[in-house]
């Protein structure tokens, strides 16, 4: 005996996982990733930077954004890793 699917069934599934986008965990990295970034352009002033290369001048937010992408990038490397 197979359990067969109504057009009910389907409709009703295909909602809840349309509904289920918004998790509170997706919730709250937008949350944070909004915040990041209102931080990041709220900062526009020049600083100088330093790293391993000779003193660079360039606004904040850029310092900021970069440091954002750089450690998004990894979080994702790790992630995909660890996956494996």
């Amino acid at each position: 005996m197979s359990a067969k699917r109504t057009t009910r069934d389907r409709s009703s599934a295909s909602a809840s996982r349309a509904g289920g986008f918004f998790t509170p965990g997706r919730i709250a990295i937008l949350v944070v990733a909004a915040v990041t970034l209102v931080f990041i352009f709220e900062n526009t002033r020049e600083v100088r930077i330093r790293v391993l290369i000779p003193e660079v001048t360039m606004p904040l937010y850029l310092a900021l954004l970069a440091t954002a992408l750089l450690g998004a990038v990894c979080g994702y490397y790790l992630a995909a890793r660890r996956r494996r």
